[in-house]
């Protein structure tokens, strides 16, 4: 279990572009990293827009966003596009980053139980080490509440 004060554990997972993203490459800025269950699903497309709307604000903080899901790199560009998503989405298939920050977890769902990813949101400080954690976050309003902390 990760805990706040922790190095943020490293990856390199590629975004809607194919280009290699590096977590650690991000030193010396905050980083938002959002997980996220699945792309262009009512909760997710909320809470990406949300992102999108507040976008230039973390911009002006510098502040990078970064969303990750297991989405494929096709349906992050379908989903980036066609809610004009301008930061980062990260591909992670193979659940890299997901089991490394560990927001891959049983759900519960109309008494099905079932492994996914938990809507989760790490703040990550200058120096790469995790400032917040902010689990089972509500979609519309978790980049309203990251912003007010910063």
């Amino acid at each position: 279990m990760l805990t706040v004060g922790q190095k943020a554990p490293d990856f390199t997972l590629n975004d809607k572009d194919g280009n290699a993203v590096t977590l650690s490459s991000f030193q010396g800025k905050k980083v938002v990293l959002y997980f996220y269950p699945r792309d262009n699903t009512p909760g997710c497309t909320k809470q990406a827009c949300a992102f999108a709307a507040a976008y230039d604000a973390f911009k002006t903080k510098n502040v990078e966003v970064i969303g990750i899901s297991k989405d494929s790199v096709a349906s992050h560009v379908k989903f980036a596009q066609k809610y004009d998503l301008p930061f980062i989405l990260i591909s992670d298939p193979d659940r890299v980053a997901i089991e490394a920050y560990g927001v891959w977890q049983e759900k519960k769902m109309c008494g099905k139980v079932s492994m996914g990813v938990v809507r989760t949101t790490f703040i990550i400080d200058e120096n790469g080490n995790i400032e917040k954690i902010m689990p089972k976050v509500k979609p519309d309003t978790n980049a309203a509440e990251i912003l007010a902390e910063l």
